[in-house]
């Protein structure tokens, strides 16, 4: 299994780069299938996925064997690589599973032998006849048989090719589309954050030393620190509503499905203040439902972290799901703070 090491801005930005070479020199082939194998190899290293990375280099240079055959890590890969095939034993019909172990180059060099040994293998032109009018005569087999075998070597060599250049061809396009996609998704997320960390200050101005904060304690690898990033977006989001709606002593009475609803707007229902401002701001009704059930959906998992946190709980927070909140956090504060400044924030 691989390990799950995030890869470095810089080796990402190469690694997109890497993956749009291998694909444009599969689909004009202007190189060899062994060295974009490499190149596939080196993509692997960037991205830190360990059992491609491995396959790559033994798909260009041949996979290793023992006497006593191949090693189970390495017959892992095989089958990994969709290397193995089964094969009836003519005596027993027992079905075995079998692997070939030829590097892409020595599948290649097979090919180009097989025809030049067609090409050797052509009979000559003969003529044959007989004084005897009613005797029967055959021109010889010739080499036959040795063309057969060199045709089926061909194509099972070429079929094997096949799979190979398939194998590289999908690994650099799912990469391709995962990094494209992934880099779209930053600059998009990248916008916001700017705007966020612009214009925060000028509301809350602790928020701006608690999203570094945040950002050095996403950074690190010590899980206690991805909790505390988590804490730092619940207090920005108390910091804000408490700067935008203050605390009130008095509840507000709602309307739904013809029932009144009495909500709290006292200093721990932060998030209740953050709907009811959304509620208060914006002129449209779903971009209140929408900013309302996301602060909500927050706001109720951030106090559960906290709320565990508090009663001695040794769960931890997950690196991804810390990167989450704090991604709805910015996400919810540029919403608020579009209302605040009639902009969207992120444009």
């Amino acid at each position: 299994m691989d390990k799950e090491v995030p890869p470095t801005p810089k080796a990402l930005d190469e690694a997109l780069s890497l993956s749009a070479e291998i694909l444009k020199d599969i689909e004009l082939s202007s190189m060899s299938l062994a060295k974009i194998a490499l190149k596939a190899s080196r993509l692997a290293r960037l991205l830190n996925h360990d059992n491609p990375q491995q396959i790559f280099s033994y798909e260009a240079s041949g996979y290793p064997t023992t006497p006593n055959g191949v090693t189970p890590e390495v017959w892992g890969l095989l089958e990994l690589a969709g290397r193995t095939y089964q094969e009836k034993d003519p005596n027993s019909k027992d079905i075995r599973t079998l692997a070939y172990l030829e590097s892409i180059e020595q599948l290649e060099e097979q090919i180009t032998a097989a025809k030049i040994g067609l090409e050797a293998a052509k009979d000559h032109d003969v003529s044959i006849s007989s004084a005897n009018p009613n005797q029967f005569v055959m021109a010889p087999m010739g080499n036959f048989m040795e063309r057969q075998g060199l045709h089926t070597r061909i194509s099972t060599a070429s079929q094997r090719l096949s799979s190979r250049q398939a194998l590289l061809y999908q690994y650099a396009t799912r990469r391709y589309y995962e990094l494209k996609f992934s880099g779209v998704a930053q600059d998009v997320f990248s916008k916001v954050r700017e705007g966020v960390d612009h214009q925060i200050g000028e509301y809350v101005p602790s928020a701006v030393q608690k999203f570094a904060a945040v950002h050095d304690n996403l950074r690190s690898e010590n899980p206690e620190d991805w909790s505390n990033a988590v804490h730092s977006c619940r207090r920005i989001l108390q910091d804000l509503a408490d700067a935008i709606f203050p605390p009130q002593t008095d509840d507000r009475i709602t309307s739904e499905g013809g029932k009144q609803k009495s909500i709290k707007l006292g200093p721990a229902q932060y998030i209740n203040r953050l709907v009811c401002f959304a509620q208060d701001n914006s002129k449209s009704a779903r971009f209140t439902d929408l900013v309302g059930s996301h602060i909500r959906f927050l706001g109720d998992r951030l106090d559960a972290v906290f709320s565990a946190t508090q009663k001695g709980s040794h769960s931890t927070v997950k690196r991804d799901e810390a990167n989450r909140y704090v991604i709805y956090t910015y996400m919810i504060v540029g919403d608020i703070l579009s209302l605040l400044s009639d902009k969207p924030i992120g444009v």
